[in-house]
């Protein structure tokens, strides 16, 4: 399934978020600050996914999209990028099951050709087995880029229409690599950093931008409902004036 497009038509925008993407930075300044190893941060941030799956899926929140591994990351030290990979794993082999038990739908996006075969099985595994869960669906982006999106999405688009050479968004929509969920209402960034990073550029055309100083290890339920009470303050026009917003709302 497709959903419509912000640029095309205007979404429903209820009051909770229905989607929410994040960028969960500040891992390694939280552990700096405590004279740990940066690892530690990691790791730290692990558990705080946890907890914010479990947040978001309590207040109805449908769809939870969040930055693990960006195609930059390769940049990082190598030793940081092997225990990266290495957590990876630990944390599939550890909450899978955890998560179909709480009836979550697990998806992993990105370019999967540069993980090792065992992670790849595994990520195949995680996503076979959680399928028909519909409580919530938590979307890891690893080695995710935003540009790479839509190049990939283009590239199958084309190879879809032989012989066309005007296209339109609703045919590249589908080859997209979030195309199963809707476009996100709510984009969160922790760690005091305000950029958007390659993330979701397509799909972020229209998302409510908000941008916490917490870092990721200490982002809690709390932070969660400060995030989802400004987006409650926004006015979502969608490119219409603020009277137009006020009379659909009369006639809905």
């Amino acid at each position: 399934m497709t959903h419509s497009s912000s640029t095309q038509g205007i979404p429903h925008a209820a009051a909770v978020p229905r989607h929410i993407a994040m960028i969960m930075d500040g891992n390694g300044r939280w552990a700096n600050k405590r004279f740990l190893p940066r690892v530690a941060g990691h790791v730290k941030g692990v558990e705080t996914v946890r907890d914010v799956v479990e947040a978001c899926a309590a207040r109805g929140v449908e769809y939870l999209t969040l930055f693990a591994f960006s195609s930059e990351n390769w940049r990082r030290p190598a030793d940081e990028v092997s225990f990266l990979m290495k957590l990876f794993v630990s944390a599939l082999e550890r909450e899978v099951a955890k998560m179909h038990v709480n009836g979550i739908r697990l998806k992993i996006v990105g370019d999967m050709s540069r993980f090792d075969a065992k992670l790849q099985k595994m990520i195949a595994a995680a996503e076979r087995k959680t399928e028909g869960n519909s409580r919530l669906t938590l979307t890891i982006c690893a080695n995710y880029g935003g540009r790479w999106d839509v190049l990939q999405a283009t590239g199958k688009m084309i190879a879809a229409n032989p012989g066309v050479t005007e296209f339109t968004e609703e045919m590249l929509a589908p080859h997209l690599s979030m195309a199963y969920a809707p476009e996100p209402d709510l984009f969160i960034r922790t760690g005091g950093e305000q950029r958007a990073s390659n993330f979701l550029l397509w799909q972020m055309a229209y998302s409510e931008l908000y941008f916490s100083d917490t870092f990721w290890p200490d982002f809690d339920a709390a932070a969660l409902d400060l995030a989802i009470a400004s987006y409650q303050q926004r006015e979502r026009r969608f490119g219409r004036t603020s009277a137009q917003v006020v009379e659909r709302k009369k006639a809905s």
